[in-house]
C-alpha cells in the first residue's frame, strides 16, 4: 500500500513538472514572435498600406519610406537602406523625422533639401538630398528622398566652365577695347598705330582661337563620331598635324620628325582625329624651347579587345610636374599660364583630345619628366578591330558627367625617336 502511494505521488509530481514546462515554453514562443526584427517589418505590408501603394513604391526611382503613427518603418525601399535613411526599423535622419511628425499632425506636404554625411566613408563631402513628406491615408506618412549629389556636381562644373569662359573671353576683348582707344589717340603717330594694330591682331587671333576651340569642344561632346566613321590613314593625320605647325616650328628652329609603322588605319571621324593629333603636336611645339626636336611615331600594339594604334608625340620641352600631370586634361588648366598667354593657348586643347579619344573608344596618356620633355600617347582601335565603344570612356565634365575633372594618366616611356623628315 505504501509502494502504491509512492508511485502515485511520483506520477503526480512528474505531471506537474510537465505542465509547468509546457506553460513556460508557450510564453517564450509568444515573446519571440512579438520581438521586432528588420525582416518582420514587411510581412503585413499589404495589410497596412492602401491597395496598390506597395506596387507604386517599388517602381519609384526615389528612396521611399513609409512611417506609421509610432514613427516605425512600415515600408522602406532598398535605396533608403543604401542611403542610410533607415536603421533598426527607425528613420535615422532627425530632420526628416521631425518633418514626418509635423505632417502627421497637420496633414501638410513639406519639402526640404539637406546635406547628409556619407555613411561608411572617410570622405568629408556630404550627400545632397531632397526630402518630401506627405500624408498617406489617415495613419501613415510617406517620405520620398531624391539623391541630388550628382546633379549638384554637374551644376558646379557648369558654373566653373561658364566662369572660366567669361574670364577667357574678357581678357582679349578688354585688350582690344584698350588698344582701339590707343590707336585713336595715336592717330598722328604712324609708328604707334602700327605697333598697336599688331597687338590688336594678336588679341583678335587669340579670341578667334578661343571661340573655335569652344565650338570644337562642344561638338566632340555632343556628336557621335561613329555615326559617320571611316578608316583614316594615320600617315595622313601625322602629315596634316605637321603641316599645321610647320610655320611655328620653323620660327623656333624646331626639328619636326615622323616615323614608326607605316600604313596604319584608325576607325573614326577624320575631322575630330585630325584636331586631336594636331592639338598634341601644336602643344609640343609651343612648349618646346628653340632648336629642339618634336617627334611623332605610330605603331600597332596588341590588346585583349583587338589591336590598338598608338600615336606618340614626344618633345624636349619644359616637362610636366607630377601634380600637374593629374590635371593637364582639365578644361582651361595650364601648366605654365605665363607661357600660355605668350603662345595664345586657351587651355582647351588637351580637353578636346581627351573627349575625342574617349568617344572613339580609346584613351590619351602622358609621360613626362621636368626638364626632359613629355610624351603624349593617343591609343585608338585599329580600323580592322571591333568598332564597339570602350566601357572605360571618360565622362562629362560638366556637364558629364563627367564633369572636366582630372584624367588619370599612366607613366609610360616614350616611343623610340622617329626619323627626321626630309
Amino acid at each position: 500500500m505504501d509502494v502504491n502511494a509512492a508511485v502515485a505521488a511520483a506520477a503526480a509530481i512528474a505531471g506537474l513538472c510537465t505542465g509547468v514546462i509546457a506553460v513556460l515554453t508557450f510564453r517564450w514562443s509568444e515573446r519571440e514572435q512579438a520581438r521586432p526584427t528588420r525582416s518582420s517589418l514587411r510581412p503585413d505590408v499589404n495589410a497596412v498600406l492602401p491597395p496598390g501603394v506597395d506596387t507604386v513604391l517599388s517602381v519609384l526611382r526615389s528612396s521611399a519610406v513609409v512611417l506609421d503613427e509610432s514613427d516605425s518603418v512600415v515600408k522602406a525601399s532598398s535605396a533608403a537602406y543604401a542611403l542610410g535613411l533607415v536603421r533598426g526599423g527607425k528613420l535615422a535622419v532627425d530632420p526628416m523625422l521631425h518633418m514626418a511628425r509635423d505632417t502627421r499632425r497637420d496633414g501638410e506636404i513639406r519639402q526640404v533639401e539637406l546635406d547628409l554625411p556619407r555613411r561608411g566613408t572617410g570622405r568629408g563631402d556630404a550627400l545632397a538630398v531632397s526630402a518630401r513628406v506627405a500624408p498617406l491615408g489617415s495613419r501613415l506618412v510617406l517620405l520620398l528622398v531624391e539623391d541630388l549629389t550628382e546633379a549638384r556636381r554637374i551644376e558646379a562644373v557648369r558654373r566653373d566652365f561658364v566662369a572660366n569662359v567669361s574670364h577667357e573671353l574678357k581678357t582679349p576683348t578688354g585688350a582690344l577695347s584698350l588698344l582701339s582707344e590707343a590707336v585713336m589717340d595715336a592717330s598722328d603717330d604712324p609708328e604707334a598705330v602700327t605697333r598697336f594694330a599688331g597687338r590688336m591682331q594678336i588679341e583678335a587671333t587669340r579670341l578667334t582661337n578661343l571661340v573655335q576651340e569652344l565650338i570644337d569642344l562642344s561638338r566632340v561632346q555632343n556628336d557621335d563620331p561613329l555615326e559617320d566613321a571611316e578608316p583614316v590613314r594615320v600617315d595622313e593625320l601625322v602629315a596634316e598635324a605637321i603641316d599645321r605647325t610647320r610655320h611655328a616650328a620653323s620660327t623656333k628652329n624646331i626639328t619636326m620628325a615622323a616615323g614608326g609603322t607605316a600604313d596604319l588605319h584608325i576607325w573614326g571621324n577624320r575631322g575630330q582625329l585630325a584636331a586631336a593629333l594636331g592639338n598634341l603636336v601644336e602643344n609640343a611645339v609651343n612648349y618646346s624651347p628653340a632648336r629642339t626636336r618634336v617627334g611623332i611615331a605610330a605603331r600597332r600594339v596588341s590588346a585583349p579587345g583587338g589591336d590598338l594604334i598608338e600615336i606618340a608625340v614626344t618633345d624636349q620641352g619644359i616637362g610636366i610636374s607630377e601634380k600637374d600631370r593629374e590635371r593637364v586634361f582639365e578644361r582651361f588648366y595650364r601648366v605654365d599660364p605665363a607661357r600660355s598667354r605668350a603662345t595664345g593657348g586657351t587651355g582647351l586643347g588637351l580637353a578636346i583630345v581627351k573627349h575625342v579619344a574617349a568617344s572613339h573608344g580609346g584613351e590619351v596618356t602622358v609621360w613626362s619628366s621636368e626638364g626632359q620633355g613629355s610624351t603624349f600617347t593617343l591609343r585608338l582601335p585599329e580600323a580592322a578591330a571591333p568598332r564597339g565603344r570602350s566601357t572605360a570612356a571618360a565622362p562629362d565634365d560638366g556637364v558629364d558627367e563627367d564633369d572636366g575633372g582630372p584624367h588619370e594618366t599612366t607613366a609610360r616611356e616614350p616611343i623610340p625617336a622617329p626619323e627626321v623628315l626630309p
